[in-house]
């Protein structure tokens, strides 16, 4: 086949128009098939037309579960939320439930670790310090994200991640550290909670990705205070 020759997809049959072609393993895939994917699926390319139509029966069916989820409990941050149907045992991350997508919904049971992550981002700082046009380096600036990343066992992906803040933190902006990361220790604390983990501190630390001497580091504090 030449490089400009029509193709169709191989999933629903559709003529697949200028760049809209989603490359599978053994065959294409047009756009709008695309879009019917889980938004944490991430391995397209590498999937075969036989596993697409599977995923895309599984999506109609999680169109219909939706339906019947009613959370109870919301928490996040800025950007997604964890919704929970606590009567059901389910969950769902989006940043609004209510916004018309297809959003997975996955058992409380499927989950098999989490943990938050803080983000840090360095950029150099120049200064004119006499006045004469010549800027000098004068040390960093940093800024922060605040991450919670679930994983799941399903056949379809395995990680989420949840954006907890809009924008980098400034190192100096202590409340908007403190709220994003209040925010997602509320999504850990609660996870810990409805999966029964029992964890000592030691454990919980490391399951949140933190240490004691880094917990400190991020807060600003020393390990007197």
């Amino acid at each position: 086949m030449g490089l400009f020759d029509k193709k169709f997809c191989d999933v629903c049959g559709d003529k697949i128009g200028m760049l809209g072609n989603r490359k599978l393993e053994d065959g294409n895939l047009c756009k709008n098939c695309a879009k019917k994917l889980s938004p944490f699926f991430d391995d397209r390319r590498h999937s075969t037309v036989a596993q697409i139509k599977e995923q895309l029966a599984y999506r109609e069916q999680n169109a219909e579960v939706l339906k019947a989820f009613r959370p109870t409990r919301t928490l996040g941050g800025e950007v997604h939320k964890l919704y929970v149907d606590e009567q059901k045992g389910q969950f769902v991350v989006a940043k609004n439930i209510n916004d018309g997508a297809n959003h997975d919904v996955i058992n409380l049971s499927q989950i098999r670790s989490f943990n938050m992550d803080i983000e840090e981002h360095k950029k150099a700082d120049y200064e004119d310090r006499d006045g004469d046009g010549d800027r000098e380096f004068s040390g960093y600036d940093y800024s922060y994200d605040y991450y919670v990343y679930i994983q799941v066992d399903s056949p379809w992906f395995d990680d989420i991640r949840m954006e907890m803040n809009v924008f980098q933190i400034d190192q100096y902006n202590h409340a908007g550290r403190h709220k994003a990361e209040t925010a997602a220790r509320e999504i850990i604390s609660y996870l810990q909670s409805r999966m029964g983990m029992g964890m000592n501190p030691q454990m919980m630390n490391q399951q949140m990705g933190m240490n004691p001497q880094m917990m400190n580091q991020q807060m600003g504090m020393n390990p007197q205070m």
